[in-house]
């Protein structure tokens, strides 16, 4: 028989962990092409980027006008960063319940539109908690299915904001702007927008009111979507809608109410409008009744001489 010799024992080896294979990051595609990722520094500190989270409450009171809700309802369509809730008593405490609705849901700023006798409405521009608060006389309302504009533009998308050089001027418009910007310039990356302008809200101060226009931007392009060169240039502004003007009432320091910060001197309220005009009809019929009054006095002063024919035919 052969002796089988015995196999050395050899050292144990400890198997290399695999290494695993990750596909490097895709660079950012733009518009214009593919964007490199920048270089970071380990050692320098990067400074936390600003985020707009600005959420929109709009809600209204009860018992408002039909046309005002249909109003309203075109807002929600054109802001795709609000939210809508039901409709809240309009009454003193008005102001802590809508504090409350706007933390509820988790929003920065609220519209609410106050109507009032079903024919005057009031829009509460406010940023919650904190506040300021603006407080306007809504005039001159016109909904998109009232007017039956020919402008169309995307649903959701993102619109330019122009204002006019009058708010620049004074401090209480400079405040209206900033308050304006915030609440209707939608954020970059809501989840809700899609990333393009093609319509311009357009704001503008005449006679101390604002005006409110929404204009689609409409560019002549060929068939592959592509605008031709120099159509910038041809670039036009078809209305969409809706309209209304904003008279400004009051500024308030706080959420719906606080000290007041600025107040309109030539605002003249609709109960006293009507008053007016219901006195100057009143005013009419007086004169009528005194008109008569002189008449009847006027005859029987100076009286009808006896006519000598008068009794002559009844013999």
């Amino acid at each position: 028989m052969k002796k089988v010799g015995k196999k050395r024992k050899h050292a144990e080896t400890i198997p290399e962990p695999k290494k695993e294979l990750v596909a490097e990051e895709r660079p950012k595609r733009t518009l214009l092409g593919w964007k490199d990722k920048p270089v970071v520094n380990e050692n320098e500190a990067v400074a936390p980027t600003f985020r707009n989270k600005e959420k929109v409450l709009i809600t209204s009171s009860r018992r408002i006008n039909y046309r005002y809700r249909h109003l309203m309802l075109n807002l929600v369509s054109l802001l795709p960063h609000c939210k809508k809730d039901s409709k809240v008593e309009s009454k003193a405490t008005k102001g802590a319940t809508l504090n409350e609705l706007v933390e509820l849901r988790s929003c920065s700023s609220c519209l609410f539109f106050e109507c009032r006798k079903h024919k005057d409405l009031y829009l509460w521009m406010t940023k919650s908690p904190s506040g300021p608060s603006i407080k306007f006389l809504v005039n001159a309302v016109h909904t998109m299915e009232e007017l039956k504009l020919t402008g169309n533009h995307l649903n959701g998308s993102r619109p330019l904001l122009s204002f006019t050089t009058n708010f620049d001027k004074d401090a209480h418009w400079k405040l209206i702007k900033e308050m304006i910007t915030q609440i209707f310039g939608t954020p970059k990356d809501h989840r809700k927008q899609k990333p393009y302008y093609d319509h311009v809200f357009v704001f503008s101060i005449v006679d101390g009111h604002i005006w409110f226009r929404n204009y689609q931007i409409s560019c002549p392009h060929t068939g592959a979507d592509k605008i031709d060169r120099g159509g910038l240039e041809k670039m036009t502004l078809i209305e969409v809608g809706p309209r209304f003007c904003l008279n400004p009432i009051k500024i308030f320091g706080g959420s719906f109410g606080g000290p007041t910060l600025y107040e309109n001197p030539l605002y003249i309220s609709p109960n006293q409008i009507r008053a007016l005009e219901k006195k100057k009809k009143s005013g009419k019929f007086a004169q009528k009744v005194k008109a008569k009054t002189r008449r009847r006095m006027h005859e029987m002063s100076n009286p009808l001489e006896q006519d000598e024919f008068a009794d002559m035919w009844k013999d």
